[in-house]
């Protein structure tokens, strides 16, 4: 067992993001939001469409500035784009012209990383998700969940303290998803990494995380969040009482007046019932 973190520790203190339209009027993206994420812990970030959840993970990646409050890491304020913070989206991004290891290695040259180490880091990042043998390979060449291990092994690569990842499975079949799943946590599991970790799917939220918080609809803000205790690994074939009362009442939540009703929990609910462990 790895011994407890002593990097990663994100503080969010009462965070707000405004815009301008085109008709020169002030828009609210996020209400002002305070939450801390503990050096090594794993938080799932849950609310309808639109709420303000991928506006909070960019101004903790750098990439939003705040009209209002703060985000620290280690702190140390978030004043932009860091190798400390690494970035997964549901897209892949990859350069369709540069191999699997030719795209870890283009996002280390970003941060100014020697030629050496880039390529280092490159191979060990891609032995890390199960892709060294594919490192020459085109991203046309490798399926979706190739692809997306790629985008996980290029963000990896930089050795981040922060892993922020915005429904980064979404895309992918029910299948690949869950393997995504295991690999992920193993990864964690390895590094104790904090992770911020964004979906609309309860089931995936209550198997990844340590933690649930919920958000209200538009202007977004945290209205709720659950501390999930049940023993790993968990999966939506074998669940404990705890479990169930989390996942009712995260349903009742994002249920509220104000709050849109989430996508399908699970694709598990297409195959047959939760089964309940002693």
């Amino acid at each position: 067992m790895p011994s407890a973190p002593q990097t990663g520790d994100v503080v969010v203190e009462r965070a707000a993001v405004r815009y301008r339209d085109r008709g020169g009027r002030s828009v609210v993206a996020l209400n002002p939001i305070s939450m801390r994420l503990k050096p090594g812990s794993f938080t799932a970030l849950i609310g309808p469409s639109g709420c303000g959840k991928s506006t909070l993970l960019n101004a903790v990646a750098g990439f939003v500035p705040l009209a209002d409050g703060a985000i620290t890491i280690d702190g140390a304020a978030v004043a932009g784009p860091s190798p400390d913070i690494g970035v997964v989206f549901q897209q892949y991004a990859l350069f369709p012209w540069f191999t699997a290891g030719g795209n870890v290695e283009f996002a280390l040259k970003r941060f100014g990383f020697p030629a050496a180490r880039r390529q280092e880091e490159a191979v060990a990042a891609l032995a890390t998700v199960g892709l060294a043998e594919r490192a020459r390979s085109y991203p046309a060449q490798l399926s979706g969940g190739m692809r997306q291990r790629v985008a996980l092994a290029r963000t990896l690569a930089a050795r981040p303290k922060v892993l922020l990842m915005d429904e980064p499975f979404g895309a992918l079949d029910a299948q690949t998803r869950s393997q995504m799943h295991e690999l992920l946590l193993r990864i964690w599991e390895a590094r104790r990494i904090t992770v911020l970790f964004i979906t609309h799917d309860v089931d995936e939220a209550l198997i990844l995380s340590d933690r649930v918080d919920v958000m209200s609809a538009a202007p977004g803000r945290i209205i709720d969040s659950i501390e999930v205790t049940s023993a790993r690994p968990r999966s939506v074939e074998q669940v404990d009482d705890t479990y169930i009362a989390n996942r009712n009442r995260l349903m009742h939540m994002l249920r509220r007046p104000g709050a849109a009703a989430p996508e399908p929990a699970s694709r598990a609910a297409l195959v047959g019932p939760i089964a309940v462990t002693e």
